[in-house]
């Protein structure tokens, strides 16, 4: 039985290698801080885990604005120690405010953590919802007999016939006899009967009332 290859990734080597010498350099700075013992062990597994924190946030695509400020605090947190310990400073007279920040670094990783796997929790499904039967289910066609007949258009009613015309008002005597003497003097005058349209435009009255005149007048 032979045995398998073993295929070595470069880039895995030298992750592990990166991880390790800033796990180092995280504890030898806060060891130079004042964080003896296990405790400063604690510090660089504190920085990894939220770098890891903020990675699968960033994978997961939700709320990368928080993943990447979460990113990069570790990561300056990982970098600042990396640059600290390269000889830049004085590890056997630490400054206050480094102490400082050594001391408060475990506050802020909770804080960062909590957040980053807790901060996104996605909204369960409301049972309520799920249990009703889907919208595309396809209703049963309308069987022949729940076919309403089309009802008869409502009859309308008769238009009612169109009134006669008015009979022509009653025409007072005394403009007759006023007709009669413009329509003489016209016949003299043209030896013509007058017209209707004269006939108004003499008498100053309506076209309707002229008419009714010139009945009386034939």
């Amino acid at each position: 039985m032979c045995a398998l290859p073993v295929r070595v990734d470069a880039v895995l080597v030298q992750a592990v290698i990166a991880a390790a010498l800033s796990f180092a350099h995280l504890h030898d700075l806060a060891l130079a801080a004042g964080q003896d013992g296990w405790k400063a062990w604690a510090y660089p597994v504190s920085v990894d885990l939220l770098l890891v924190a903020a990675w699968r946030r960033l994978r997961s695509g939700e709320s990368k604005t928080a993943g990447w400020c979460w990113f990069l605090v570790a990561l300056t947190a990982s970098l600042g120690a990396n640059v600290a310990t390269a000889g830049l400073l004085d590890l056997e007279n630490v400054p206050a405010w480094l102490r400082i920040l050594v001391a408060g670094w475990p506050a802020v990783a909770f804080l960062g953590g909590t957040l980053l796997a807790h901060g996104a929790a996605h909204p369960s499904a409301d049972p309520a919802t799920a249990s009703e039967p889907s919208s595309t289910a396809q209703a049963p066609g309308p069987t022949a007999a729940d076919i309403e007949p089309p009802t008869a258009a409502p009859e309308l009613p008769a238009t009612a016939p169109e009134s006669a015309p008015p009979p022509p008002s009653p025409v007072p005597p005394a403009l007759v006899t006023l007709a009669r003497k413009v329509a003489d003097e016209h016949r003299a005058r043209t030896g013509t009967d007058i017209d209707t349209s004269t006939l108004r435009a003499r008498l100053g009255v309506t076209m309707p009332l002229a008419e009714a005149i010139t009945t009386h007048l034939t």
